[in-house]
């Protein structure tokens, strides 16, 4: 989808700040992890981050990024033990600016 298909909508769940991630800024994958669609993020992988929006009744969390400055993709997360709680939790484990 262009960007801003989710990014540019604001609501109460949502956001362009999410702990170390800054709307606008490049990041790249330093700990490879799969999302809650089961797409792996290897290493290496890098994106620059557009905003979040939290679905709290499910412990969603998704992050707006984009891989091409053109596009932009919805990576789903949950905040749950059993999904994607230790990436969440430990975002700085996963994830770091450029």
């Amino acid at each position: 989808m262009p960007i801003g298909t989710w990014s540019a909508h604001e609501a109460p769940n949502t956001g362009r700040a999410h702990q170390l991630l800054q709307a606008g800024r490049l990041y790249c994958v330093m700990k490879e992890f799969v999302d809650y669609d089961r797409h792996a993020h290897a290493v290496g992988e890098q994106w620059r981050f557009l905003g979040f929006s939290l679905l709290p009744s499910d412990d969603g969390m998704s992050f707006f990024v984009s891989f091409d400055e053109a596009q932009e993709w919805h990576t789903r997360l949950q905040w749950r033990a059993e999904e994607q709680a230790h990436v969440l939790d430990n975002l700085t484990e996963y994830v770091r600016a450029l």
